[in-house]
């Protein structure tokens, strides 16, 4: 009989790197996925982005709405992370699956993680060992770590850190990045393709733009992202904005961009969700990546990219040659993207190596998972590894 194990995703960027590992789970004769769907998915404010689920036919077992008290504020995550806590409680009551495998650092996904720890459900977590100083996301996926009886990180770097948490090393396999490996792997849109599918002319230079709020430090979310709009405007690119994610202040962002782009429509084009295919394909092809997130540090090297790295959300984790850092005020980074947009920059930024080529890596989360579900260390209590 197949071990069950429950994924569960979240927002549209976790599930673009997800899918892979479902589709080789799928093919295994050990394992069988089981999805669950949960946070900004089933919000329409956030593109209801489980149609990208429902279209992969991912084979998904629930939806579990979690966002009633909304998403603008500490206060609202936090009775968020208690409502999601008691639904999955529930849920993995009832489901009882073998394992339950999360990705990175969000507070839903440690809810998640919680509910499946107190019901003694062995947690699988990909992406620990990273570090974000300026987002709360730090502290969340450092929790699920500790808590997780395997884990894959997504570079050696990261994989000692893991380690050094306390982490026995023969559960802590360094696997490379989802993300490097669907840009290695996917066949993406050419440039007319993608300038037909997103009905937005390509014809001159542009940005790939996300910016999401910073959950740790007190900034304003919308004062920082008003900053990054006043720099754009002397900067000669088009701009794709891909929206803000469900933090606090993530909605008042994308508030912003909707009404930037309604005065500017031949210039500016938003979207709620790409999908994972359009959204590498246009930064295969853009100028630059600007904003904050994950895949302007962790993704563009692969590609040889340029990436501008406002403010501090990503601070702590490896930064490649093609990555420069500025301040969230506008005169830096209108100085960061001029140097990013110039030649000299453009091919430095095509020689960076990413650290994050794990080889095969879907697959060996697979093989990964099958050993130790049906090896003796699952379902026994966690030690902590002092070290040699």
């Amino acid at each position: 009989m197949k071990k069950t194990v429950c994924v569960v995703t979240g927002t549209r960027a976790e599930w673009g790197l997800l899918r892979g590992v479902v589709k080789k789970m799928e093919q295994s004769e050990i394992l069988r996925p089981s999805v669950v769907v949960t946070g900004a998915h089933l919000s329409d404010a956030f593109g209801h982005t489980v149609a990208e689920v429902e279209a992969d036919e991912a084979p998904i077992d629930a939806r579990i709405d979690i966002l009633k008290f909304g998403t603008g504020s500490a206060l609202s995550t936090a009775k968020t992370v208690a409502y999601t806590l008691d639904r999955f409680v529930d849920y993995f009551s009832q489901a009882r699956p073998d394992a339950v495998l999360v990705l990175g650092d969000r507070y839903e996904i440690f809810a998640v993680g919680q509910a499946a720890a107190l019901l003694e459900i062995p947690l699988i977590h990909i992406s620990g060992g990273d570090v974000t100083h300026g987002a709360a996301d730090d502290y969340f996926r450092h929790c699920l770590t500790k808590m997780a009886s395997l884990h894959f990180p997504a570079c050696e770097e990261y994989a000692r850190r893991v380690i050094r948490m306390g982490e026995d090393p023969a559960t802590v396999e360094n696997v490379g990045g989802l993300g490097d490996e669907n840009l290695r792997n996917m066949k993406l849109l050419s440039r007319a393709d993608l300038e037909k599918s997103i009905d937005f002319s390509l014809e001159q230079p542009y940005a790939l733009v996300t910016y999401h709020p910073e959950t740790a430090g007190g900034a304003s979310p919308v004062g920082q992202f008003d900053e990054l709009l006043h720099a754009l405007e002397n900067v000669p690119l088009h701009v794709i904005f891909t929206k803000a994610n469900a933090d606090a202040g993530g909605a008042d962002i994308n508030r912003r961009i909707d009404e930037i782009c309604a005065l500017h429509p031949q210039r500016y084009k938003a979207f709620t969700s790409l999908g994972v295919l359009r959204y590498l394909s246009a930064m295969k092809y853009c100028a630059a990546v600007i904003g904050n997130s994950s895949s302007g540090v962790v993704e563009t090297p692969t590609l040889g990219v340029p990436a501008v790295n406002i403010g501090r959300r990503q601070e702590g984790r490896i930064l490649c040659p093609n990555v420069i850092c500025c301040e969230a005020d506008a005169a830096s980074i209108r100085a960061a993207v001029e140097k990013a947009l110039t030649p000299e920059f453009a091919q430095l930024a095509k020689t960076t190596v990413s650290p994050y080529n794990g080889g095969e890596t879907s697959l060996r989360m697979v093989r990964g998972m099958e050993c130790f579900l049906t090896g003796p260390r699952c379902g026994k209590p966690k030690i902590f590894y002092d070290g040699e």
